[in-house]
């Protein structure tokens, strides 16, 4: 599983922008302030056959649902019932177990015609990153033997700080966050340095490239000593961030060290957003007393590591569903340790309307959105689903 020490790890997919381009507020794509009394609570959705989940994804609208399994395999759920057969199993390349494992899948918006998908994982033999892309076959089995390397990044079995997440973004890139590289002697200088891909996250264009090629219009496109891959810099292990299509903005949730554990927010057709580390942590400078924050991107949420059981945050989505309609526009979250259901609205430059929602989940790995933007939580072998109280 992962284990506590996922804060040294720790810290859309498709369905991300199928969801904020279908569900659109009417409204205020921003939100509303919350109601007084609402209150939610969350139902079990799957609670037996499942081994760490740590990523749910619903590309199109045929029932089914896409789970990750940490230790190689993605999982399908037909009609609220999970198969047998794994949809993907590559847990013999997959070095799984504590900060390590295959943490993410990312349909290609033209998934219904050429049924391309990419994974983000580490190697067996190993630890070192890679994003690969398979092809489904069949509908509901791909074959292991598709497999197309789209780009790796070397660690070490000592390393730690593996990021996780490779996503579509709303301009049809692939994302992909890549944490700074933590362990095994790293100083954690990656997140300042243009010339490394550890610390970023990355903009891929895989549809103009074999395997790919950087858009011209990344930050240091063309720039000597400065990796062309790069969309932001400064962070320490983006373990999850999201696409808000009503709004154009990029939220992520930056697993901090020994104090802070952040989100930052920031337009996602803004290039070049330096997010800090190791400069900052959360607001506060990092071994240091001062320190310089002119061009850095300070975080919206900060709040304290290793205090009232917290330890990394889990990062997940702006809610955009209509079940609950009274919670659109805001921005959901969680720590690992912790387990609380927390929420905020992004508005004119900061978080408002905070809310702890009472409820304590168990190792909150992620969070996940169906086709109709309907939000659940992984929590340790289980998948809860956000619902309105009563």
């Amino acid at each position: 599983m992962i284990l506590p020490p996922i804060r040294l790890l720790c810290s859309s997919l498709l369905a991300f922008a199928l969801v904020d381009c279908h569900s659109s507020d009417a409204t205020d794509p921003g939100g509303t302030t919350l109601p007084p009394g609402l209150t939610l609570k969350l139902n079990p959705f799957v609670t037996t056959g499942l081994t760490n989940p740590v990523f749910l994804t619903q590309p199109l609208n045929d029932g089914r649902i896409f789970v990750v399994e940490q230790a190689g395999t993605i999982r399908l759920i037909k009609d609220g019932v999970l198969q047998t057969t794994p949809f993907l199993n590559i847990a013999s390349r997959v070095l799984s177990g504590g900060e390590r494992g295959l943490f993410s899948v990312a349909f290609h918006p033209q998934y219904a015609t050429n049924h391309y998908f990419y994974v983000y994982f580490t190697t067996q033999t190993n630890g070192d990153i890679r994003i690969e892309r398979f092809t489904a076959t069949t509908p509901d089995v791909a074959d292991p033997a598709t497999s197309k390397l789209i780009l790796t990044q070397a660690h070490s079995l000592q390393s730690n700080h593996n990021g996780g997440l490779v996503s579509f973004g709303l301009d049809g890139m692939l994302y992909a966050g890549l944490g700074d590289g933590g362990g095994g002697g790293d100083p954690y200088q990656t997140g300042q340095d243009p010339n490394a891909l550890l610390g970023s996250l990355l903009r891929l264009d895989v549809d103009n490239g074999d395997p790919y090629v950087s858009p011209p219009s990344n930050p240091f496109f063309g720039q000597t000593n400065k990796r062309s891959e790069i969309w932001a810099k400064g962070l320490r292990n983006p373990w999850r961030y999201t696409f808000d299509a009503p709004t154009g903005l990029l939220y992520i949730a930056d697993v901090g060290q020994n104090a802070h554990e952040e989100v930052d927010v920031a337009p996602a057709s803004q290039g070049g957003v330096n997010y800090g580390w190791s400069v900052m942590e959360g607001l506060s400078c990092y071994n240091a007393t001062t320190c310089t924050q002119i061009g850095l991107t300070l975080p919206v949420i900060d709040y304290a590591t290793h205090v009232s059981g917290t330890c990394s945050v889990t990062g997940g989505y702006v809610y955009r569903g209509s079940a609950i309609p009274d919670i659109r526009g805001h921005y959901f979250y969680s720590d690992y340790c912790a387990g609380f259901l927390r929420s905020f609205r992004y508005a004119n430059g900061v978080a408002v309307d905070q809310k702890d929602w009472g409820l304590t989940m168990s190792s909150v790995a992620s969070f996940g959105l169906d086709i109709a933007g309907e939000l659940y939580v992984m929590s340790a072998n289980s998948i809860l689903k956000v619902a309105q109280g009563t």
